[in-house]
């Protein structure tokens, strides 16, 4: 018996054909959006962005004592210890009888003799303090200053001055002496003192080995003490008593 003919399947093609003629129509672009779609794009362009303003350069904090740049004749050589000869400061050049000016903005500290020298100390907002020396003082302690203030007039005869007159200006933080110089940029950057040294140790071995020492001299001392430095020990005699 034969058996039923098989239909024969649609390629794809011919199914993909038939699922493209059953999709709804698309409905036509609008002539405005067509026109729009097919011009040219416009150049984009951007705002440009204010640029931020420039800032003012910040005034020198600190200044020369004295009007223009005067030449160091000695510089700023600390000593190793407190107590020993140094120079705590730097000797500027400068003619006598020159306005000497306040290096930074402060408060006059001291105005005064000093060991028979006229010196004027100011205290600036960091704690820092500069000195002027000698300086016949135009100003009173408490007097607020700014950097340029007249101070005083140097006068003459400062030690170690290989010209008439020298102004002696020094810095100081605290107890420590510092390079004032370094306000300006120069000499020594350093405005902090260093660490202090660590305190000398308080024992000493040479003082333990010596008394160790005597204590076995005397440790042997007693040992070969002669009979005669110690009371003798007598002997208890109990009389014995013979029966008759």
């Amino acid at each position: 018996m034969a058996s039923p003919a098989v239909a024969a399947r649609p390629r794809g093609s011919a199914v993909r054909a038939a699922q493209v003629a059953a999709l709804p129509p698309v409905a036509p672009l609008p002539a405005e959006l067509l026109s729009a779609a097919l011009l040219p794009a416009a150049p984009l362009t951007v705002a440009p962005v204010p640029a931020a303003p420039e800032r003012p350069a910040e005034a020198a904090r600190f200044r020369w004592p004295v009007d223009g740049r005067p030449h160091p004749v000695r510089r700023f050589d600390p000593p190793p210890r407190p107590w020993l000869p140094g120079h705590r400061g730097v000797d500027l050049l400068a003619p006598a009888g020159a306005t000497i000016r306040a290096a930074g903005t402060g408060t006059v500290l001291f105005a005064g003799m000093v060991a028979g020298r006229p010196v004027i100390s100011v205290v600036h907002p960091d704690g820092l303090r500069t000195t002027y020396e000698p300086v016949s003082p135009d100003v009173t302690v408490g007097t607020s200053v700014a950097a340029g203030t007249a101070l005083g007039t140097l006068l003459p005869g400062h030690a170690g001055c290989p010209e008439a007159a020298c102004l002696h200006w020094g810095l100081r933080r605290g107890d420590d002496y510092l390079d004032p110089l370094a306000l300006l940029g120069l000499g020594r950057s350093r405005l902090l003192p260093l660490d202090p040294e660590p305190p000398a140790a308080t024992s000493r071995p040479d003082a333990v080995s010596v008394g160790r020492a005597a204590w076995a001299a005397g440790r042997r001392a007693a040992r070969t003490r002669p009979a005669s430095c110690t009371p003798a020990r007598r002997a208890a005699t109990i009389p014995v008593r013979r029966r008759s």
